[in-house]
């Protein structure tokens, strides 16, 4: 299974990360979304779980964490800032899962603490600190799952 990880898109859906995402079977939005006709465009590739950023309207009613089951492996997404800035041994040790996606950061970032794949697909949307946009993918194959970044070319 092919799983499209983006974050942190502040209401700005690029067409190189919809590029990126073709083919993908389900995408992940970890927080800092910026509206609904953005998850719309997201779904128009894949379904879509989405949870609720910092700077998200709590009347969208997006979800602070959202936990499935795919393939055996428990994958939680989170945006991060419950935590203040999280850390992969933060995380870890917060959630209990064997893939944790999260954002917040816009730094992207893929690691592993004991059984747990720890994945910040970076900021897809407007630019900050000097970090440029990228989204994630995570493949999930005979329960196991890898995952990689995925740098967006803005001209």
């Amino acid at each position: 299974m092919l799983i499209g990880l983006i974050s942190d898109t502040h209401g700005l859906i690029r067409a190189e990360a919809l590029a990126a995402l073709h083919g993908v079977e389900l995408i992940l939005h970890a927080g800092d979304v910026g509206g609904e006709s953005l998850l719309r465009e997201l779904r128009g590739i894949a379904p879509v779980h989405a949870v609720a950023g910092n700077t998200d309207d709590p009347a969208a009613g997006l979800p602070r964490r959202v936990d499935l089951e795919l393939d055996g492996l428990r994958i939680c997404v989170t945006h991060g800032h419950e935590l203040g800035m999280p850390r992969p041994d933060s995380l870890a040790a917060r959630y209990d899962a064997e893939v944790i996606v999260y954002g917040h950061t816009h730094k992207p970032l893929i690691e592993t603490r004991g059984r747990t794949l720890i994945v910040n697909p970076g900021a897809a949307g407007p630019r900050r600190f000097n970090l440029k946009p990228s989204i994630g993918l995570l493949r999930i194959e005979q329960g196991k799952a890898t995952a990689e970044i995925v740098p967006l070319e803005i001209p």
